[in-house]
């Protein structure tokens, strides 16, 4: 789990102020963090074209090339004219030690991208974005110096942005760069040390963000135990059932003792799925919503699921039904709900009144999930997303690892049904939602079928072999 931060700019003053470590010496060791990268990835000789812009970000870059110099062709490129001093500096000292520059672009094996950096607050002109153009066409590892260019300060993405293969930002991980709208163009993202240990140059952090690492599966080491060692999850199936069959298979699959699916009517589940028109007495989590539809009358829903203590997941249809929702006030019960964009915009409206759009949504997603928790910071929201969100008592979590073989029907359905299937078994609503992502992620990326195949079924027995796949 790595912490994350709006910007660095306290960051590194505190470096300045605290530690005396100039701006100078940070540039270095930002130019040589991404020179290792290079080092370790391609041997020496290979072509480096490196773009530099006018300030602090285009510094870097030159840097970066007066290090390279001498085992790799270097290929610097000033588009513009330099403003910053310390730009100024750095291409000085590269210019004493022979470093060239180039006056247009070519084709190269690696280029770099050093034209803004995390500080662009304003649209890009035309002859950026012709430039951009240019750079994305070339066939060559394309990697962005601390954060693409085309991604604003707040993660605002730009109509013309730099698609990086890799993003190498300094000093510490920035919300700029896990928007959803930037995964397709920020690549891999990996942090560069300033010199100082990220200990002392990061300070507290209220935002995380989550790593492959940090899954702890529900993993029996006990021995002697029972199906009610591991508690009963309730999963209500409604109009369309077989979105309750997914979760309830999901909730299963992940250690539950006990799944009952909370019927209407009479249906045909998996044999290892119990079925019932009540929500059972002995029943120690649930979880509403997933084709819900009209099927429970308000009288059933007030008596099982308002009036109830069990832990309880929200999902789909629950958005949608103010009656549900009014679980939100419960302060002393365990709840996660877990909307998609458009689901919240529905959500919103029930609770505030505010009509927003989804894609208002979508370029505010750290904004709307923090005022979300600010009106119920008890609750925990899972904002549902190429890198989802996860926020409780203004804690918030990051999990970046989300692929496009989950666009697909069913994928919330079994989320849902893990997240209850962790409730059921005694753990916090945040623990559960954090662990449940985790699993849905990394199970997605180990099924091997075509990117486009993977059906809910198959995202549940991936899940089943997760204990045995994942190391460490």
């Amino acid at each position: 789990m790595q912490k994350v931060f709006e910007n660095c700019y306290a960051l590194d003053k505190r470096c300045y102020e605290t530690y005396g470590l100039s701006e100078d010496i940070l540039m270095e060791h930002a130019a040589a963090g991404m020179a290792d990268y290079i080092r370790t990835h391609f041997p020496k000789g290979t072509s480096v074209l490196i773009v530099a812009g006018t300030g602090n970000n285009g510094a870097d870059g030159i840097a970066l090339g007066r290090q390279l110099h001498g085992d790799y062709e270097i290929k610097l490129y000033l588009p513009f004219a330099l403003h910053s001093d310390m730009a100024k500096v750095q291409f000085e000292r590269a210019t004493l030690l022979g470093v060239k520059t180039v006056d247009q672009i070519s084709q190269t094996d690696v280029v770099v991208d050093a034209l803004f950096g995390a500080g662009l607050n304003r649209n890009i002109d035309e002859d950026t974005e012709h430039l951009l153009h240019q750079l994305n066409a070339l066939k060559a590892h394309k990697i962005a110096c601390d954060i693409p260019t085309g991604v604003g300060e707040k993660g605002i993405l730009m109509p013309m942005a730099f698609h990086a293969d890799v993003t190498l930002t300094m000093g510490a991980y920035k919300e700029a760069l896990f928007l959803d709208a930037c995964k397709d163009v920020v690549g891999e993202v990996l942090r560069i040390d300033l010199g100082v240990s990220s200990l002392f140059y990061e300070g507290e952090s209220q935002t995380c963000l989550l790593e492959k690492s940090d899954l702890k599966l529900p993993s029996r080491k006990e021995q002697s135990t029972h199906k009610g060692s591991f508690g009963h999850a309730a999963v209500f199936c409604g109009e369309k059932e077989g979105a309750g069959i997914i979760s309830g298979m999901a909730a299963s699959t992940f250690g539950a003792g006990l799944t009952t699916l909370v019927v209407h009517e009479k249906i045909t589940p998996p044999p290892y799925l119990m079925h019932s028109t009540v929500v059972p007495d002995n029943a120690s989590a649930m979880a509403i919503g997933m084709g819900l539809g009209c099927h429970f009358e308000s009288e059933f829903l007030q008596k099982y699921v308002v009036k109830s203590h069990l832990p309880i997941v929200l999902d789909a249809d629950s958005f949608y039904n103010e009656e549900i929702l009014s679980v939100l006030d419960q302060k002393d019960r365990e709840v996660v709900i877990t909307p998609h964009p458009k689901e919240f915009v529905v959500l919103w409206k029930i609770l505030t009144g505010e009509q927003l759009t989804v894609t208002q949504v979508q370029n505010k997603r750290f904004e709307m999930v923090r005022k979300f928790n600010a009106k119920y910071p008890h609750i925990t929201i899972l904002l549902k997303g190429a890198n989802t969100l996860i926020m409780q008592e203004e804690r918030l979590y990051i999990n970046p690892l989300g692929c496009s073989k989950l666009s697909k029907g069913g994928s919330g359905d079994v989320l849902s049904g893990l997240i209850v299937a962790l409730l059921a078994q005694g753990h916090t609503a945040i623990d559960a939602a954090i662990q449940a992502s985790l699993a849905l992620v990394i199970a997605a990326h180990q099924y091997e079928g075509s990117s486009y195949a993977m059906l809910s079924t198959d995202l549940v027995e991936e899940i089943g072999k997760l204990e045995c796949t994942v190391k460490g």
